[in-house]
């Protein structure tokens, strides 16, 4: 089944899938997938209604992005078709930068500059659709960074600016010295990982009116492997609601968890096969109650809500 929701990011008629495909495990396993296989795996999401494809420089040591660019250039579609969305400024140690003597951040126009000229010719494509900063500098100067971005955009080569990990009082330094508005903030939220709720972040999303996306939705795994309380109390909790709507799998209760809360998430799905891709993305036919919803929450926090 393929769903056709869309989020709205700004005015101009950007918008993302409701889910969104994360790329970042596409060298993880044991062979190299060639552009054939991307190819497909770009239709298979598509097919589901995910037109949207999350990226950063450094995934896969830096390769991820050249590996998509070729399967994007086998690919039959149109690139109007789908967003692609990449982040910089984290600089890894790592043989592909041999400049890095250390890992840490850079968010100079320069650097921005250079990140987005290679995304671009990794990803074989004249433009991406949202471009982020992955984290927080301690050494950002707003106004540096806000012109780096601003001239990516004037050059067309990206058409929306967001930020990721970033705190509400963070995203709104970097916003005041924007021209445009920061069209989201990509944080961490799971069944598992619920401080967003109470930290601030979830709502600076409602206020400022953006939709976050959401990386790690399913705990990055541990969820369904880890064997602590937590772990075994949130799974008792899913199957519990997953046998209340005729059992369905539980990542797709788990997805329909964080597409419940009104800051309008839109989470990035790790998977790349289409079988559990098909199984997440049919969370977006389920609504949880209220009280399903803080059953699920009870068990992850270990109490009831004060």
């Amino acid at each position: 089944m393929s769903y056709s929701e869309r989020i709205a990011l700004d005015a101009e008629g950007l918008s993302l899938s409701r889910l969104v495909l994360g790329a970042w495990r596409l060298l993880s396993g044991p062979e190299r997938p060639d552009a054939n296989r991307v190819a497909d795996l770009i239709n298979d999401a598509i097919d589901l209604g995910m037109t949207s494809f999350d990226h950063a420089d450094i995934y896969g040591d830096y390769g991820v992005e050249e590996v998509f660019g070729a399967g994007l250039k086998q690919w039959r579609g149109q690139r109007e078709r789908i967003e692609l969305i990449t982040k910089c400024d984290i600089m890894l140690k790592s043989g592909a930068r041999p400049d890095n003597r250390i890992k840490h951040y850079d968010t100079s126009a320069g650097h921005i500059e250079a990140s987005v000229n290679r995304s671009l010719k990794n990803l074989q494509t004249d433009y991406v659709d949202v471009l982020l900063i992955h984290r927080p500098d301690p050494l950002m100067d707003a106004d540096e960074t806000a012109r780096g971005l601003e001239a990516v955009v004037e050059a067309g080569k990206v058409r929306a600016i967001g930020v990721s990990n970033f705190s509400p009082s963070q995203f709104d330094l970097l916003a005041s010295r924007l021209p445009f508005p920061l069209v989201t903030n990509q944080i961490e939220v799971s069944v598992i990982h619920t401080s967003p709720l109470v930290d601030g972040s979830l709502d600076h999303a409602q206020l400022l009116r953006y939709p976050p996306m959401i990386w790690s939705p399913l705990g990055g795994g541990s969820l369904f492997t880890g064997d602590g309380a937590q772990e075994r109390q949130v799974r008792k909790a899913l199957q519990m609601v997953s046998d209340q709507l005729g059992g369905v799998d539980i990542s797709a209760v788990a997805i329909a968890w964080l597409l419940r809360h009104p800051a309008r998430p839109i989470p990035v799905l790790g998977s790349l096969k289409r079988e559990r891709l098909a199984s997440m993305a049919s969370a977006l036919g389920i609504v949880l109650e209220r009280q399903q919803w803080f059953e699920i929450l009870q068990a992850s926090t270990g109490e009831e809500v004060p």
